[in-house]
Protein backbone atom coordinates (compact mmCIF):
# COMPACT_ATOMS: atom_id res chain seq x y z
CA UNK A 1 0.00 0.00 0.00
CA UNK A 2 1.27 3.47 -0.87
CA UNK A 3 1.59 6.15 1.77
CA UNK A 4 -1.38 8.44 1.33
CA UNK A 5 -2.98 11.09 3.48
CA UNK A 6 -6.68 11.35 4.24
CA UNK A 7 -7.51 14.58 6.04
CA UNK A 8 -10.82 14.27 7.91
CA UNK A 9 -12.76 17.50 8.41
CA UNK A 10 -16.05 18.10 10.23
CA UNK A 11 -18.42 20.22 8.13
CA UNK A 12 -21.74 21.84 8.91
CA UNK A 13 -23.15 21.62 5.36
CA UNK A 14 -21.85 18.66 3.34
CA UNK A 15 -23.17 19.85 -0.02
CA UNK A 16 -21.78 23.36 0.41
CA UNK A 17 -18.41 21.95 1.47
CA UNK A 18 -18.31 19.60 -1.51
CA UNK A 19 -19.04 22.52 -3.84
CA UNK A 20 -16.34 24.61 -2.15
CA UNK A 21 -13.66 21.95 -2.56
CA UNK A 22 -14.73 21.17 -6.13
CA UNK A 23 -14.30 24.89 -6.91
CA UNK A 24 -10.71 24.63 -5.61
CA UNK A 25 -9.97 21.71 -7.92
CA UNK A 26 -10.72 18.68 -5.73
CA UNK A 27 -12.74 15.90 -7.35
CA UNK A 28 -15.39 13.83 -5.63
CA UNK A 29 -14.74 10.13 -5.11
CA UNK A 30 -18.24 8.60 -5.14
CA UNK A 31 -16.87 5.36 -3.65
CA UNK A 32 -16.47 7.22 -0.34
CA UNK A 33 -19.47 9.53 -0.57
CA UNK A 34 -22.94 9.27 0.92
CA UNK A 35 -25.30 11.60 2.81
CA UNK A 36 -22.93 11.75 5.82
CA UNK A 37 -19.50 11.95 4.20
CA UNK A 38 -17.75 12.90 0.98
CA UNK A 39 -14.41 11.70 -0.28
CA UNK A 40 -12.61 14.50 -2.13
CA UNK A 41 -9.38 13.90 -4.06
CA UNK A 42 -6.59 16.47 -4.57
CA UNK A 43 -3.98 14.11 -6.02
CA UNK A 44 -3.08 10.44 -6.16
CA UNK A 45 -1.98 10.56 -2.52
CA UNK A 46 -3.89 13.47 -0.95
CA UNK A 47 -7.57 13.07 -0.06
CA UNK A 48 -10.16 14.77 2.14
CA UNK A 49 -13.00 13.15 3.99
CA UNK A 50 -15.69 15.73 4.64
CA UNK A 51 -17.82 14.47 7.52
CA UNK A 52 -21.12 15.83 8.79
CA UNK A 53 -20.97 16.75 12.45
CA UNK A 54 -23.02 13.67 13.35
CA UNK A 55 -20.66 11.41 11.39
CA UNK A 56 -17.62 13.14 12.92
CA UNK A 57 -18.93 12.37 16.40
CA UNK A 58 -18.86 8.62 15.62
CA UNK A 59 -15.05 8.90 15.45
CA UNK A 60 -14.34 11.13 18.45
CA UNK A 61 -15.96 12.78 21.44
CA UNK A 62 -13.56 15.74 21.21
CA UNK A 63 -15.40 18.99 20.49
CA UNK A 64 -15.56 20.42 17.01
CA UNK A 65 -13.54 23.63 17.10
CA UNK A 66 -15.28 26.91 16.28
CA UNK A 67 -14.77 28.32 12.78
CA UNK A 68 -12.62 31.10 14.27
CA UNK A 69 -9.94 28.67 15.48
CA UNK A 70 -6.85 27.47 13.62
CA UNK A 71 -6.17 23.92 14.72
CA UNK A 72 -4.02 23.32 11.64
CA UNK A 73 -3.10 25.03 8.37
CA UNK A 74 -2.74 22.71 5.40
CA UNK A 75 -0.57 23.92 2.52
CA UNK A 76 -1.35 22.99 -1.09
CA UNK A 77 1.34 23.42 -3.72
CA UNK A 78 0.35 25.16 -6.94
CA UNK A 79 2.06 25.30 -10.33
CA UNK A 80 2.38 29.10 -10.41
CA UNK A 81 1.64 32.35 -8.62
CA UNK A 82 -1.34 32.76 -10.95
CA UNK A 83 -2.66 29.36 -9.83
CA UNK A 84 -2.45 30.53 -6.20
CA UNK A 85 -4.47 33.61 -7.08
CA UNK A 86 -6.99 31.59 -9.12
CA UNK A 87 -7.52 29.25 -6.18
CA UNK A 88 -8.16 32.24 -3.92
CA UNK A 89 -10.70 33.71 -6.34
CA UNK A 90 -12.43 30.31 -6.53
CA UNK A 91 -12.43 30.05 -2.72
CA UNK A 92 -14.00 33.50 -2.30
CA UNK A 93 -16.61 32.76 -4.96
CA UNK A 94 -17.48 29.40 -3.35
CA UNK A 95 -18.10 30.80 0.15
CA UNK A 96 -14.62 30.82 1.65
CA UNK A 97 -12.66 33.68 3.19
CA UNK A 98 -9.48 34.78 1.45
CA UNK A 99 -6.29 36.29 2.90
CA UNK A 100 -7.09 35.50 6.50
CA UNK A 101 -3.37 36.05 7.13
CA UNK A 102 -0.99 38.46 5.38
CA UNK A 103 0.05 37.44 1.86
CA UNK A 104 3.54 35.94 1.86
CA UNK A 105 5.66 37.05 -1.12
CA UNK A 106 9.36 36.27 -0.90
CA UNK A 107 9.98 36.38 -4.65
CA UNK A 108 10.89 32.68 -4.83
CA UNK A 109 7.86 31.69 -2.75
CA UNK A 110 4.33 33.10 -2.81
CA UNK A 111 1.43 32.05 -0.61
CA UNK A 112 -1.99 33.13 0.56
CA UNK A 113 -4.25 31.67 3.24
CA UNK A 114 -7.93 30.85 2.89
CA UNK A 115 -10.59 29.46 5.19
CA UNK A 116 -13.33 27.14 3.98
CA UNK A 117 -16.94 27.76 5.07
CA UNK A 118 -16.25 25.87 8.33
CA UNK A 119 -13.06 27.82 9.09
CA UNK A 120 -10.57 25.10 8.09
CA UNK A 121 -7.40 26.88 6.96
CA UNK A 122 -5.62 26.15 3.69
CA UNK A 123 -2.49 27.79 2.33
CA UNK A 124 -2.15 27.58 -1.45
CA UNK A 125 1.44 28.40 -2.34
CA UNK A 126 3.93 28.41 -5.21
CA UNK A 127 7.68 27.94 -4.80
CA UNK A 128 10.60 28.15 -7.24
CA UNK A 129 12.53 25.13 -5.95
CA UNK A 130 15.73 26.11 -7.79
CA UNK A 131 15.77 29.51 -6.11
CA UNK A 132 14.79 27.99 -2.76
CA UNK A 133 17.68 25.50 -2.81
CA UNK A 134 20.13 28.25 -3.80
CA UNK A 135 19.11 30.31 -0.77
CA UNK A 136 17.81 33.27 -2.75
Amino acid sequence: MSRDIFVNLPVADLNASMAFYEALGFTNNPQFTDQTAAGMRWSDTINLMLLTHDKWRTFTERPIPPATSSEVMLALSCESRDDVDRMCVAAATAGGTVDINPVQDHGWMYGRDIADPDGHVWGPFWMDMDAATQGE
